[in-house]
């Protein structure tokens, strides 16, 4: 499995950010913002930086909150904090990363789960780059905190070709998200099954290398 290691990145702002990095051994495809879960980051995002990376892309996962870890009722704490702003100052940092690496917006993408696939979608209808998903991202009718949009409020606004991946019992909010994104000028998609199958995870390969060549 390709390793992973951890550097420190400048903001504009003063701040420092840490960030999780998996480099492939061969050639590059393109770029990928990795946004983690609730619980930060976890040994799961840290496998998913580094298979990312076997497949050829290049993928870098910002640490959005403070601690890399988060336990307990400290998680509703750090969600409830979210600010869109910094999320994207965030990403923003990842991105002018990739492209110091010599990636092309084109070929720059962000993928997401659980609050980061929250963070994703916000992203996509924020910036211009190649593609991006989402895998079951909450937050679609009610915001995950008072600093972030409704999903369904920004679907309309998506900039670059975005997939949902959402679980089969998300059935209601799911198809309200669907029915919002058609109004969006781009390519999208919302798909329904086991997001821990296989399935799941060729999907999301697969919108990438469509939509990111």
């Amino acid at each position: 499995m390709t390793t992973t290691r951890i550097e420190t990145l400048s903001l504009t702002d003063g701040r420092e950010l840490r960030v999780t990095i998996a480099e492939p051994d061969s050639a590059v495809r393109g770029g990928l913002v990795v946004l983690h879960e609730a619980r930060g980051i976890t040994a799961g995002v840290r496998s998913l930086v580094s298979s990312l990376a076997a497949e050829g892309w290049l993928a870098i996962a910002p640490h959005l909150y403070d601690a890399d870890r988060v336990h307990g009722d400290d998680i509703r704490d750090q969600v409830s904090k979210l600010s869109g702003d910094r999320l994207l100052e965030d990403t923003d940092v990842a991105f002018v990363w990739l492209g110091q690496q010599g990636v092309s917006a084109d070929r720059m993408g962000v993928v997401g789960f659980d609050i980061g696939g929250t963070v994703a979608m916000v992203v996509a209808a924020s910036r211009t780059i190649g593609a991006a998903v989402t895998v079951a991202g909450p937050g679609i009718l009610e915001p995950l905190s008072e600093g972030l949009p409704a999903l369904v409020d920004v679907a309309s606004d998506l900039t670059c070709p975005w997939l949902g991946i959402y679980r089969d019992d998300d059935s209601e909010e799911v198809s309200k998200l669907r029915d919002a994104v058609i109004s969006s000028e781009t390519a999208s998609d919302v798909v329904r099954f086991d997001v821990s199958s296989d399935e799941a995870w060729t999907r999301a390969l697969n919108w990438f290398d469509a939509h990111m060549r």
